[in-house]
């Protein structure tokens, strides 16, 4: 039988709970929201030295993602965008967000020696897709 669940129940109302739930959502799937084929031109793109070709060439693997990932992403990004317009009350600056949530959506397929050095990779990534959100998503 399947599980119903009301988000009216008092154990949601922790945001950190839901937020948890989502993260867990995300790297519990098979393949990252941005899949494993585009990790390494992500962060390449990442390093570019010229900030204006690192948003243009986000934004070219942006829309290159398959349809549904595109999508997801998209709508999970605006929300994100939203929940920084609320950062003097909850305190997630894009850099947060980035660490929170970098990790989760962008990840190599095999682990790589250093995590570190790849962590702060991502975090950026998920720092630049916020930062340019309209350009990267155009509406």
């Amino acid at each position: 039988p399947e599980e119903r669940l009301s988000l009216a129940d008092p154990e949601w109302s922790d945001v950190h709970v839901v937020t948890g739930a989502l993260k867990l959502f995300f790297r519990e799937l098979p393949e990252p929201l941005v899949p494993y084929e585009f990790f390494n031109p992500f962060i390449e793109a990442i390093k570019l030295p010229d900030p204006q070709e690192q948003v243009e060439q986000v934004a070219e693997l942006v829309k290159s993602l398959p349809p549904a990932n595109y999508a997801t992403l998209r709508y999970l990004l605006a929300h994100l965008c939203r929940v920084m317009e609320r950062v003097d009350v909850n305190r997630m600056t894009r850099q947060n967000i980035g660490i929170v949530f970098g990790p989760t959506l962008l990840r190599p397929e095999r682990e790589p020696g250093s995590l570190v050095a790849g962590m702060a990779q991502q975090n950026k990534a998920v720092e630049l897709l916020l930062a340019h959100f309209d350009r990267i998503f155009p509406a």
